[in-house]
């Protein structure tokens, strides 16, 4: 019941998605049927030409345009390893919004005017039914652009900004570091804006809870702690400048008297222009936090909430799921897997009910390190020998692998949240740097080792670096297409790559594989608790409640999560929408082809094209089922 909901959603969004003067689908069935005449073989192979030709000419076109949107954000050129406007930071403004959104309308209408769609090859229509299918997400998004969030639960522009800035702002000479003196201005400049848009929005009535301020706050008031603001240590950012700068001067790209001129422009930047933008920021939200709900509530109390959390579970889904329907499926998995658990419960001879194996999962010592130095250490190696060893076995399940390295560390202290959710950071297209697996470590309390072996998978491979890694890496597709993101489509195959590594023989730990069921559970539980509270009236306690009724997950996380989903609207959502989709997939390409179905094959067709949208993901898998089916 719950596949053929979200199959029949699927058809629905791939007639929205279509235009009128496109095919809805590409028959692929003709040809396998019987032979053609040569005459008519001729005539199909000048089209397939043609086609090519169109294809391609549509492909540079892409290219072109994807350079253009390029130039709107000088912090994605450098999250992509290039240094174009490596002095600059981000517009943001509601005025560049508008612009951006402008440029993406006209491109769709030049899209429209210069390509003929029925002439285009199967690759060819994929590139051009996503290119409008972002344009329409972010026109559907644009009359709720006041109603997001300044900060959450995870990340604010006030952790945001000094993140990118270390992480991503590489220095290699003495113009990439003066660059990086002027993108400190850039960024006083982008939080003097964002500050902005934050107090029109209070003005409306649209806040988070209280909570968000304070944490925001608080991310803040670390970020401008120590020199060159204050006596003590020094600040993330000057740490992060001096050692910059005595790279440049040790490798003798610099000599003494530059690096010391260089110091000083830094420190005056951050003086003069970095602190009194955080200074101005908190300043308001220390008094608008008077103004803040401290019983938090779900977005439909805002004006015009409940249209705006419509177009978050569109946004994030893919899919034209409502609210009920999207807590009906929660339900559903909610029982399954409680029957699941119930038999590691018995396999590992607990006596008691699933309630009293929950708390003693949650609160035995023997699933925590300690929260020292040393524990975390512990973790972190465990970690990467989890990694080390599913490594050997990727050729077994993957043709297409990542050539990118991943790395395993611990989140920067200024950012670091108790009870925060571990993820990843993707390294630049060229591989020059490897992408990263961050863990919240400062409450060691939160991280159970039950749930140790799947996050790693999730975040990490066959999860999030391969799938983005590959993404970045493809040739032979428009550019555009290797940075795309799609929650459901990233997400969903993080979660099912959890999953995979089960049937690839890991979690050989029942502790750990009820870890793996408990991670499951926690996404089943997601489509509950954010319908429930954004949709349904459900209070925070309410949420939390649920959540420790139906899972074994320490009460410190379970309450930051329940933080996240307030502050971070219907994105819980698609976890586990865009798992049961391509779990759906498999299963309806396995009956299909039978002996002819090949998981590598298989794989390699969910991750070759890049993120895509759960409609056009499963256009895709479909054609190869049926070019495989004709061509056995």
């Amino acid at each position: 019941m719950r596949k053929t909901l979200l199959s029949m959603m699927i058809v629905s969004a791939i007639a929205g998605c279509q235009q009128s003067e496109e095919p809805a689908k590409m028959s692929m069935s003709a040809s396998a049927t019987s032979p053609k005449p040569p005459e008519v073989q001729a005539v199909d192979q000048a089209e397939t030409k043609d086609s090519q030709a169109e294809t391609q000419r549509l492909g540079e076109w892409l290219d072109t345009k994807y350079e253009e949107s390029l130039q709107f954000s000088p912090i994605q050129l450098s999250y992509l390893g290039r240094k174009e406007q490596y002095d600059k930071i981000d517009d943001k403004s509601k005025a560049a919004d508008e612009r951006k959104l402008k440029w993406k309308a006209d491109s769709v209408a030049e899209l429209r005017e210069k390509f003929d769609y029925a002439n285009l090859t199967p690759a060819g229509q994929e590139s051009y039914d996503l290119w409008v299918f972002q344009y329409e997400q972010a026109k559907a998004g644009r009359p709720f652009w006041d109603h997001g969030y300044f900060a959450n639960e995870l990340r604010g522009p006030e952790g945001v900004m000094p993140t990118f800035l270390i992480n991503q702002h590489k220095v290699d000479n003495e113009q990439d570091m003066r660059d990086y003196v002027a993108r400190i201005g850039g960024v006083s400049r982008a939080m003097g804006q964002l500050l902005e848009r934050a107090q029109k929005s209070a003005e409306k009535g649209i806040r988070p809870p209280l909570f968000a301020y304070d944490l925001a706050i608080e991310r803040a008031q670390k970020v401008i702690s120590g020199q060159p603001f204050a006596e003590g240590d020094d600040a993330p950012l000057l740490a992060d400048a001096k050692g910059k700068i005595d790279a440049l001067k040790k490798d003798g790209k610099i000599n003494d008297e530059t690096a010391e001129a260089l110091l000083g422009d830094f420190n005056k930047a951050l003086k003069e222009q970095f602190k009194p933008s955080y200074d101005a920021y908190i300043a308001w939200l220390q008094e608008d936090r008077t103004n803040a709900s401290e019983e938090a509530k779900g977005v439909s109390s805002l004006p015009n909430g409940e249209a705006y959390y419509n177009n978050l579970l569109a946004r994030y889904t893919t899919l034209p799921l409502s609210a009920d329907e999207v807590h009906q499926i929660g339900l559903d998995e909610v029982a399954r897997i409680r029957k699941e658990m119930e038999g590691i419960k018995e396999q590992v001879g607990f006596e008691g009910s699933l309630a009293e194996f929950f708390t003693f999962i949650r609160t035995d010592d023997q699933f925590y390190y300690p929260n020292t130095d040393k524990g975390r250490e512990e973790y972190l190696a465990e970690t990467r020998g989890f990694l080390a060893d599913i490594e050997k076995k990727l050729p077994e399940y993957f043709g297409i692998l990542p050539k990118a390295g991943l790395e395993v560390k611990r989140v920067e202290a200024f950012r670091e949240v108790p009870g925060g959710s571990q993820h990843y950071s993707s390294g630049p297209p060229d591989g020059s740097r490897p992408g990263v697996y961050y863990v919240h470590m400062s409450d060691m309390s939160a991280l159970s080792t039950t749930d140790m072996e799947t996050v790693t998978y999730h975040e990490g491979s066959p999860g999030h670096h391969m799938q983005i890694s590959i993404a970045q890496e493809l040739e032979g597709i428009p550019k555009f297409r290797t940075q795309a993101h799609f929650t459901p489509y990233n997400e969903g195959w993080g979660l099912y790559s959890e999953a995979l590594a089960k049937e690839m023989g890991q979690f050989k730990d029942p502790y750990k594989d009820f870890g793996r069921l408990t991670a499951e559970m926690w996404r089943a539980i997601r489509l509950v608790v954010d319908t429930g509270m954004h949709a349904k009236g459900w209070s925070q306690e309410q949420a939390v409640e649920y959540f420790l009724e139906n899972s074994a997950i320490p009460e410190g996380a379970v309450r930051s999560e329940v933080r996240r989903y307030l502050t971070v609207p219907g994105q819980a959502t698609s976890y586990k929408i865009g798992m049961l989709k391509i779990q759906e997939l498999r299963k309806n390409a396995e009956e299909q082809l039978g002996d002819q179905f090949d998981i590598r094959a298989f794989h390699d067709t969910v991750l070759g094209g890049g993120a895509l949208p759960l409609p056009l993901l499963e256009k895709r898998v479909n054609a190869w089922v049926a070019e495989t089916k004709a061509n056995g």
